[in-house]
């Protein structure tokens, strides 16, 4: 079967309790006749299935898991517009909920759409769409089907906001400067300020009072239903003063029209202020390329993305994006991959480098072979688990969600107390007691409430992305702040994962021949160690023989049969628990290797240890900067590994950690992170995301680090794109500072109510005879939402300081080392590592690809008076 032939499908499944489940669900999808792999997550609930079209089809699939006992469930994202406040959050959650079959529903104010996991067999999309307009909102569509219709509906809906305030102050300000004008107010002024000021009123306030009637209709109290009995007071009581019913006092025309002039403009702003906080989901989605030159047939075809399939040979120019992930198979380039992994510095691109989809090839021609395409792409992933993570709530959301609760009726309170207790115990006038009322309903603002979490994640998770940190979920953010202790998995994550045979000790046997031994046994293992040492073999020219009864010791050895002899390579442990002792000669060497930090592996030849071979791991670069700045932040840091105790020591020693777990077998890994959490621990877990996926997900907060392409999105709350160790602190260190911003946005939003509505209700008249016009009230009403969005954008431009540290440092090697310009291209090349060189009139020229040096060499004279040289 060729790979082209490959599918891969997604779904999730309900009364999913244990791990045990998931491997019935896994063995029964397995069963089935053209699923080539299937991987459950009993964590996310989710079933990912690699399967052949041509023999299995996805209700096939759909239909074993429900045979098995299990439920499937789907999930959609609705585009919902109308919606104003937190009030309105809940109002359609509940309306969704309501549904028979709804499982879960989360309803995102600032990207106004509801997320719901439904199951398909009770509800659909279209009783949603029901629900939804039935509550008087605005159903647009599936998120993904209606991008153009939705923007198109943004773009109206700010026009329309724009022309009504525009005419609210057209209106009102005159309006309100006549009062200040010494006229006679004759009843022919009252009836002409009624006549502009009717039309004006309803064109700008009917949104608001069409709001508050859905809200009343729905039962349900929301800031439309204070704001139009604000502005519904003071336009009724102008009538009533028009028609000589109260006296002039009470006429606010001009309050009436600017009080909604300012909620609309307020929201105006708010709703463009929100649409930035979206700005990097946007450019991610803008980075996916349309079109790939495809070479079919020895001919350049280009066509859609969309039709790239796995195996295709792709022909990327320079400046073009390389369309989907790849294998470069012919040619050479730098690539600009900072918009996935926030890297500046381009990446040099040689045959078997792999590529990223969205990239921008820099300089020469390559061709890759396509290995991921469409939903599978890096890019694609990370759009899809940035978009979920964008919408999820952090747990300090619930103070907000039941502060608004509660916060709508506590207004109305206060203001017809307010009323009362002005008019009918202090005796102040009906003019007092009614600005009162209508100062304290326009200025009491929930919104602000209601976006000062969603905004902030939304922009703090995006800006992640940009810096190759991607959060899955808002609540690791919250944990995040509150870690304690950080444990690092060693092979893999503090070491580069690509471990080299350093020495070999023989004991009646020759060294070639123990390499041999040994490697014949180990081809048939995965283990990092195993690969390592085929590999030396196989740089020795040395011909492998076959092993037979091959057995593997997890964590400890392998067993096999070499032309009928047991062999055994393995841990001291492991032959020690065979019965096999260690030679004395053995033991003094296998501890001065173990000193030195390596890992030393034992071979028994038919029942007695013939000797060693010690394989070291190179441990990456900034390990040693990532474990300092980890300290500064008051974080206790712990090395977790297989290897013995004298080498992980050892390991530990180079790189400032004191606390070591030695000898942990890989199932032992999560015993040990549950006995520091059973401390009263708060643990972070760092591994490579493969190979560590059970500590990951039994860890508060699970940080997997990948490399390219090779990211395991399923894996661990934080995910960083490269596998650079300072990212882990960057990770941290931007969690704090979204957290930081959502209670800063909190505290804004509770105190600006805390001191407005009292101010509102009167509280400095006894003592300082200043009133707070309802004018003013609606004005500060509008701007402290605004002032909550704009502390969240301010997230975009936020640079975790280890990044800044990190780009000094950098700064400070391009000093130390002599840099210069490519003469063709233009880019920096360093001198030291240049590959590509020429010789011309007793100088050297650099180059940073073959195809500058061939261009430089054929005509020497065009490029020469342009180079450039800087240190």
């Amino acid at each position: 079967m060729t790979e082209n032939r490959k599918k891969n499908f997604e779904l999730k499944i309900s009364d999913m309790f244990s791990e045990a489940h998931a491997l019935e669900i896994k063995n029964t999808l397995l069963s089935l006749n053209g699923v080539i792999d299937a991987k459950v997550s009993f964590k996310n609930g989710t079933v990912k299935v690699k399967y052949d079209p041509t023999k299995l089809k996805i209700a096939d699939i759909e239909k074993a898991v429900k045979n098995a006992g299990y439920k499937v469930i789907k999930e959609v994202t609705l585009k919902i517009g109308g919606m104003t406040c937190a009030s309105c959050v809940r109002t359609i959650e509940n309306s969704l909920k309501k549904l028979d079959g709804t499982l879960s529903v989360n309803v995102n104010l600032n990207a106004e759409e509801a997320h719901v996991v439904y199951n398909p067999e009770k509800t659909t999309v279209k009783n949603m769409k029901k629900a939804v307009e039935e509550t008087g909102y605005h159903y647009l569509g599936v998120k993904g089907e209606i991008e153009n219709l939705e923007g198109k509906v943004k773009k109206r809906n700010l026009r329309d906001k724009r022309s009504k305030f525009l005419v609210g102050f057209v209106v009102g300000i005159p309006l309100m400067l006549l009062k200040y004008v010494p006229i006679n107010t004759s009843s022919l002024l009252s009836y002409s300020t009624l006549a502009v000021s009717f039309p004006a009123f309803i064109y700008i306030s009917y949104p608001i009072f069409a709001a508050a009637y859905r809200s009343i209709k729905n039962m349900n109290l929301n800031m439309d239903v204070m704001y139009s009995m604000g502005i519904g007071v003071a336009f009724t009581s102008s009538i009533l003063s028009t028609f000589n019913i109260l006296s002039k006092e009470f006429s606010f025309y001009d309050t009436a029209i600017l009080l909604a002039a300012f909620l609309t403009v307020g929201r105006y702003l708010e709703e463009k202020a929100k649409g930035k906080t979206s700005d990097a989901i946007k450019k991610l989605i803008n980075l996916q390329p349309q079109k790939a030159i495809v070479l079919r047939n020895s001919n350049e075809i280009e066509i859609p993305v969309k039709n790239v399939q796995i195996n295709d040979i792709i022909l990327v120019k320079p400046g073009g994006k390389i369309p989907v992930d790849g294998e470069v198979i012919e040619g050479e380039s730098y690539v600009d991959e900072s918009m996935i992994t926030g890297e500046p510095v381009p990446v040099l691109k040689r045959e078997g480098d792999e590529v990223i989809g969205g990239t921008i090839n820099k300089n020469s021609t390559i061709k890759f072979k396509a290995t991921k395409v469409g939903r599978e792409t890096l890019l694609s992933q990370i759009i899809k688990l940035v978009e979920e993570a964008q919408s999820s709530k952090p747990p300090i959301q619930r103070i907000a969600d039941k502060a608004v609760r509660y916060f709508i009726p506590v207004v109305l309170t206060v203001a017809i107390s307010s009323f009362i207790g002005w008019y009918l115990i202090l005796h102040s006038t009906l003019l007092f007691a009614l600005t009162c009322m209508i100062s304290i309903l326009v200025v009491a603002c929930p919104c602000a409430l209601g976006l000062a979490t969603p905004t902030a994640v939304t922009v703090g998770i995006g800006r992640g992305a940009e810096l190759g940190v991607l959060i899955k979920q808002g609540e690791a953010l919250e944990r995040c702040e509150k870690l304690t202790t950080v444990v690092f998995d060693k092979t893999g994550t503090l070491t580069k994962g690509k471990p080299e045979v350093t020495d070999l000790v023989s004991v009646g046997i020759n060294e070639k021949k123990l390499l041999k031994l040994v490697a014949s046994v180990e081809k048939s293992s995965q283990h990092p160690l195993a690969e390592a040492i085929v590999k030396k073999a196989q740089e020795e020219g040395l011909k492998l023989e076959e092993s037979e009864n091959f057995d593997t010791f997890e964590g400890k050895g392998v067993t096999a049969k070499i032309n009928g002899k047991e062999v055994l390579v393995g841990s001291k442990k492991f032959l020690k628990e065979r019965n096999i002792p260690c030679p004395e000669e053995i033991e003094e060497k296998l501890f001065q290797l173990e000193n030195e930090g390596k890992t030393v592996i034992l071979v028994s030849l038919s029942g007695k240890i013939c000797g060693a071979i010690a394989v070291t791991d190179r441990l990456r670069e900034k390990a040693k900067e990532a474990i300092k700045e980890l300290k500064k932040m008051k974080l206790d840091v712990v090395m977790i590994t297989g290897d013995n105790a004298r080498t992980a020591y050892t390991i530990a020693k180079q790189i400032g950690i004191k606390k070591v777990l030695a000898e942990v077998l890989p199932q032992d890994k999560v015993k040990e992170i549950k006995k520091l959490q059973e401390k009263g621990e708060v643990v972070a877990f760092v591994g490579d995301g493969i190979n560590d996926a059970p500590a990951l997900a039994s860890a508060d907060v699970g940080i997997a680090i990948g490399s390219g392409t090779d990211v395991a999105i399923e894996t661990g709350e934080i995910i960083l794109v490269k596998d650079n160790l300072l990212d882990v602190v960057a990770a941290l260190q931007l969690s704090k500072k979204v957290m930081s911003r959502i209670k800063q946005n909190l505290f804004w939003a509770f105190a600006y109510n805390a001191a407005l509505i009292p101010m509102a209700a009167g509280i400095l008249h006894p003592l300082l005879k200043v009133d707070f016009r309802p004018e003013f009230a609606g004005l500060a009403m509008a701007m402290s939402s605004v002032t909550v969005v704009t502390l969240s954008l301010l997230l975009r431009k936020y640079v975790p300081p280890i990044k800044k540290n990190f780009g000094t440092v950098k700064k400070h090697v391009k000093e130390a080392r002599k840099m210069v310009v490519d003469p063709v291209c233009k880019m920096v090349v360093d001198e030291e590592t240049a590959r590509f060189r020429s010789e011309y009139r007793g100088k050297t020229y650099y180059f940073c690809s073959l195809s500058c040096k061939e261009a430089f060499d054929e005509n020497p004279e065009k490029y020469v008076g342009k180079v450039l040289s800087h240190k």
